[in-house]
């Protein structure tokens, strides 16, 4: 029996990585997450077809923006092997990967971005963990009901 359908938020920051810079690219490797529990989301759930959303972080306002797919399972990470890497850590090596990452590839840029204010005032989003003060992970499970919810507040015609 396979696997029920997970979905994801992914935040970015738009000067680092943005959806249009997605949108290039078609495909990226999601590198340099150095949280244990986001870590752990990409190596042991996220899976090839997965949605995400994609979200831009300190944004005025910040907003999700995008759809994107998981094309690739977890891996190692192996920007933290590069000294010259902003995500280096000298504890990560090719015999004992410590951090993980996963390819992302280009759905589409929403019609309409959906701001935090919008998230948090929407009805039924109450659970979403991007609404929640002080929440900083940078890759979050959500709910298949709010997914759909933001699809719906996006404009975007993408089916979950």
């Amino acid at each position: 029996m396979a696997a029920a359908k997970k979905y994801w938020l992914v935040k970015s920051e738009p000067g680092a990585y943005s959806i249009d810079d997605l949108d290039r690219d078609v495909i990226t490797c999601w590198d340099g997450i150095r949280n244990y529990q986001a870590r752990n989301f990409m190596r042991d759930e996220m899976k090839v077809g997965n949605l995400v959303l994609f979200y831009h972080s300190n944004a005025e306002p910040p907003a999700v923006v995008g759809l994107a797919r998981v094309c690739e399972e977890a891996y190692p990470d192996h920007t933290a092997w590069d000294r010259k890497n902003d995500h280096f850590d000298q504890k990560s090596t090719p015999n004992n990967p410590v951090w993980m990452m996963v390819d992302l590839e280009f759905v589409e840029k929403f019609p309409k971005s959906v701001s935090l204010p919008q998230l948090r005032e929407a009805h039924g989003l109450d659970e979403l963990l991007v609404t929640r003060r002080g929440q900083r992970l940078s890759i979050q499970p959500v709910a298949k009901t709010h997914f759909q919810k933001i699809l719906t507040l996006a404009g975007s015609k993408a089916k979950v």
